[in-house]
């Protein structure tokens, strides 16, 4: 292939620099465009960028999104494309539409194609795309391609703007263009048949750090505010062939982390016990993310998990089951409780997602939500406020709920019959100092063993931080130090626990604070560190120190200078 092979690129902007954010979908749309056979001629290319670049911040720093889309349509024009494929999702839509439009004003005869969940969503909901496509694109993508070559960059339509022939497939740009009464998706692919991105050097995990792995597309549940609600109600798994091998490539790449993309995991347990035991077998010492559903986890399978280094993310969503309801979900609150058992049980590391703003719910079932959820010792507790996303059976049933909502991306509701502007702007300051609090500051080890001497609920506590922080002026959205939390962590339950005439608490509870954010920062980065602690390490580590009041009671204090280090078997302390 020569410099003068015309050049087809896959873009994106992600929105943020790491491997859960690596541009795996345009990757995809890339090597399915270098697999067919009939577009050999042309050279395909994929380029990214990140709104943490600092190029990119630069730009925006200069003259917002406007200008940012400006530099990149004028990078992406430099090498003179065919044709530039977009994948587009909500936090990259408008400024992707922007870039579309600066790239035809500098290179009339490029053609734009936009995919992703934006464009399945709605696939005309685009100023400056000359062509879009809804669903799956690793087929209809390079069908596009092939007719607009074969035709020098024009296409036959119908009516209603579809491309003939091509399902999937819309010009944005046609004057026949209209909004479809309904979508009509791309054909799904068959996974025996979509070349691997990975195995093919189309991406490359050691630019990234991890990976996206994915082994799995469609769901068989039908939650309505997910894309997926549409889409298809059935799993088509990737071959264990192709896995494999791509798990052999991540080992011999030697990258710490991969988030697994298959959002029901454990749907298919034999399955799953299988991809356990050969991460287990090839990948010994990779960290691996999951998302499964806790109404299929049994004591083997927690057993499994445990033998690997892993997270699993469990989409509580609510602990109320008629909230759920509402959105096409269930809940066994006692059954859901019972599974969780298992992981603590086995010593396994996960964490929730919580939604504040569904239909039905209000300030205070969002609160009991964070009380179920945090009563069972998660790792983590992601908060979410809804997005009515376009597309989702949520946005065609919004209306009848009352539900007010951002008709722009990110789609955030704004208030509902139950759940005022004012309520949901406490749940999100309520989200935000559960986050910097309990999931930055890695406090499940100790949290339930504060609240119990305080005798208050998590979401009390959490929310009486809030008002802490605003009074401090903290915020909670940027990013802190692990040292910056430890302390706002140790003044702020020092205060809670001398307001309740705990004063013989506070020097457990502080040796708990240091000690567990210390090993938590090392285990995470490596961070070595040094501090004092009122009693022995050996001590405050043993189980007593659960009982704050009984060890307060019962232990013997003894000043020590404490050194957390990684050893040879992990991360450990000594006394100095």
């Amino acid at each position: 292939m020569s410099e003068h092979s015309p050049k087809i690129i896959c873009t994106t902007v992600l929105v943020e620099t790491s491997p859960q954010a690596m541009p795996l979908g345009a990757a995809c749309i890339a090597s399915s465009i270098k697999a067919t056979k009939t577009l050999e001629s042309f050279c395909v290319e994929l380029v990214d960028f990140s709104r943490e670049d600092e190029s990119f911040q630069k730009a925006v720093s200069l003259g917002g999104e406007e200008r940012a889309a400006q530099m990149i349509a004028q990078s992406l024009a430099k090498s003179k494309p065919f044709a530039v494929c977009f994948s587009v999702y909500v936090w990259n839509h408008v400024i992707l539409d922007k870039c579309a439009g600066e790239l035809k004003r500098l290179l009339p005869e490029c053609v734009t194609i936009a995919g992703g969940p934006e464009v399945t969503a709605n696939p005309m909901n685009f100023l400056n795309m000359d062509f879009t496509v809804a669903g799956q694109g690793e087929v209809a993508v390079p069908a596009l391609i092939e007719h607009l070559a074969a035709k020098d960059g024009t296409a036959d339509e119908s009516p209603d703007g579809l491309i003939f022939q091509i399902l999937g497939v819309y010009a944005t740009g046609s004057k026949n263009a209209a909004h479809p009464l309904s979508v009509f998706r791309a054909t799904p692919c068959s996974p025996e048949s979509v070349s691997s991105p990975y195995l093919d050097g189309t991406l490359d995990v050691s630019k990234y750090g991890g990976a996206l792995w994915e082994l799995a597309r469609g769901c068989p549940f039908k939650c309505s505010y997910c894309y997926e609600s549409k889409g298809e109600k059935k799993i088509a798994y990737f071959p264990l062939a192709r896995l494999e091998k791509e798990l052999e490539l991540f080992a011999r790449k030697k990258i710490p982390q991969v988030f697994v993309l298959d959002p029901t995991y454990n749907a298919n347990k034999d399955r799953a016990m299988h991809m356990l035991k050969l991460i287990q077998k090839k990948a010994p010492g990779m960290f691996f993310y999951f998302e499964a559903r806790a109404e299929f986890i049994d004591r083997e399978l927690a057993r499994a998990f445990a033998k690997i280094p892993c997270c699993i993310q469990f989409g509580l969503q609510s602990s109320n089951p008629e909230v759920l309801k509402k959105v096409h979900r269930t809940l066994d609150k006692k059954q859901f409780a019972h599974n969780i058992g298992f992981l603590n049980e086995t010593g396994v590391t996960f964490g929730f997602d919580l939604i504040y703003g569904l239909p039905g719910d209000n300030l205070q079932g969002f609160k009991n939500s964070i009380d179920f959820a945090l009563s069972l010792y998660p790792n983590n507790l992601e908060l979410f406020c809804l997005s009515v996303l376009p597309g989702t059976n949520l946005h065609d049933d919004a209306a009848g709920y009352g539900m007010v909502w951002d008709e722009n991306p990110p789609y955030h509701v704004i208030c509902t019959p139950q759940f005022s502007k004012r309520d949901l702007a406490s749940a999100q300051k309520l989200a935000e100092a559960t986050n910097l609090f309990y999931t930055q500051g890695r406090a499940v080890p100790w949290f339930n063993s504060v609240l119990y001497a305080l005798k208050e609920k998590p979401s009390t506590f959490l929310w009486d931080f809030a008002i802490f922080c605003d009074s401090r002026a903290c915020g909670h959205s940027d990013k802190k130090s692990a040292e910056y939390i430890t302390n706002l962590q140790k003044e702020f339950v020092r205060g809670k626990l001398q307001a309740k005439k705990l004063n013989r608490l506070v020097p457990i509870a502080e040796d708990l604070i240091l000690m567990h954010g210390a090993l938590g920062q090392c285990t995470f980065d490596g961070t070595e560190s040094s501090f004092a602690t009122n009693y022995h390490p050996d001590d405050v580590m043993s189980e007593y120190a659960a009982d704050l009041d009984f060890f307060a009671r019962n232990a013997g204090k003894q000043k020590c200078r404490v050194r957390v280090f990684e050893g040879k078997n992990g991360v450990d302390w000594r006394t100095i």
